[in-house]
């Protein structure tokens, strides 16, 4: 059913293939290998893709990264991961479950807890290859996964940086800002009917992520979502433009903000858009406050698609500066 607004984990790694690889993405060459990965994590594969760089030493340190709600692997996330790679450090991108090649149901539902331990599992995968350092681990994330990935250092010793780019901070005080009054009241109703429904054994329901249409019943109605993700899909094979409705209702419960006062000593760099309405600019910035160092924040103009596009080269090149100098 699609409606609108009114209406203790086990991991197993399994085989892997080698590529090779050179290739152009919208003007970042990676200069290194790309090889289809997957591992299994409670009973469901998880697919992505591991990277070296060229003329790879031995026990290289490696970045972790995945992308924001709903997106998938392709696109700007390769872009990023090969602005690791060219700095010499190997990278995995890999999608959550649910989500694009990665097994996983209900399909498009976006679970923050699940998709946090998929990220540990992800780290948990890359420290068994011989090619890398177990003991030099980053994580990236943006949008969502930004958010994920201050959980994750907090609590996952084992990651020694991260970067964390506009990331959510409060699920709660985010959705407050979105949807109040009489849209939120349609909301609510709309998620205790889902709730009551999938208890008496229906599927779930969905909605769209984003549409042409700005008054159109969506997830996101807003035009640079609609423009980001209908252009990033054209790079992302398996994007799929729809979500259960209950991810609404799980991102309003999700508090990875909470979590930055444990971060440290692994050193932290927060990229911020200085416009930011989706993932709140002063909630980024109130929760860097709070982080202990080492810390940097980076700020660039614009709203929250800005650090994906007109200031790409400036937060790829950060992201591989800030790996390079605390991996390497």
């Amino acid at each position: 059913m699609k409606i609108g607004f009114q209406s203790a984990n086990k991991v197993q790694f399994i085989g892997v293939w080698r590529m090779q690889a050179s290739t152009e993405r919208d003007g970042i060459k990676l200069d290194g290998s790309s090889e289809p990965i997957e591992f299994r994590l409670d009973g469901d594969l998880i697919r992505g893709t591991f990277y070296l760089p060229h003329r790879a030493a031995k026990e290289l340190p490696v970045v972790v990264l995945a992308h924001g709600w709903g997106m998938v692997a392709g696109g700007d996330l390769e872009d990023y991961a090969a602005a690791i790679v060219n700095a010499g450090l190997a990278a995995l991108t890999f999608d959550f479950r649910n989500l694009g090649k990665s097994e996983g149901f209900p399909r498009q539902e976006i679970d923050p807890y699940r998709q946090v331990e998929d990220f540990r599992a992800a780290i948990s995968y890359v420290r068994t290859r011989p090619e890398i350092d177990r003991d030099r681990v980053g994580i990236w994330g943006s949008s969502y996964s930004g958010g994920h990935v201050l959980y994750v250092a907090a609590v996952d010793k084992r990651v020694k940086c991260v970067v964390s780019q506009v990331p959510t901070i409060s699920g709660f005080k985010a959705a407050q800002r979105r949807a109040s009054g009489e849209k939120a009241s349609r909301l609510r109703a709309a998620l205790e009917a889902d709730r009551e429904a999938r208890f008496a054994g229906a599927a779930p329901a969905t909605i769209r992520t984003v549409d042409k249409d700005p008054t159109a019943a969506v997830a996101y109605p807003e035009a640079d979502s609609y423009e980001y993700m209908s252009s990033e899909a054209a790079r992302c094979d398996g994007w799929v433009n729809e979500i259960t409705l209950r991810s609404l209702e799980l991102a309003r419960t999700y508090e990875p903000g909470v979590y930055i006062k444990r971060i440290a000593p692994a050193p932290l760099l927060m990229i911020a858009a200085t416009d930011d309405a989706l993932t709140p600019t002063d909630l980024q910035q109130d929760a860097f406050n709070e982080a202990h160092h080492p810390k940097r924040l980076m700020l660039v103009p614009g709203g929250h698609y800005a650090v994906y596009r007109e200031h790409f080269d400036k937060t790829s090149a950060a992201a591989a500066q800030w790996f390079s100098e605390h991996l390497l």
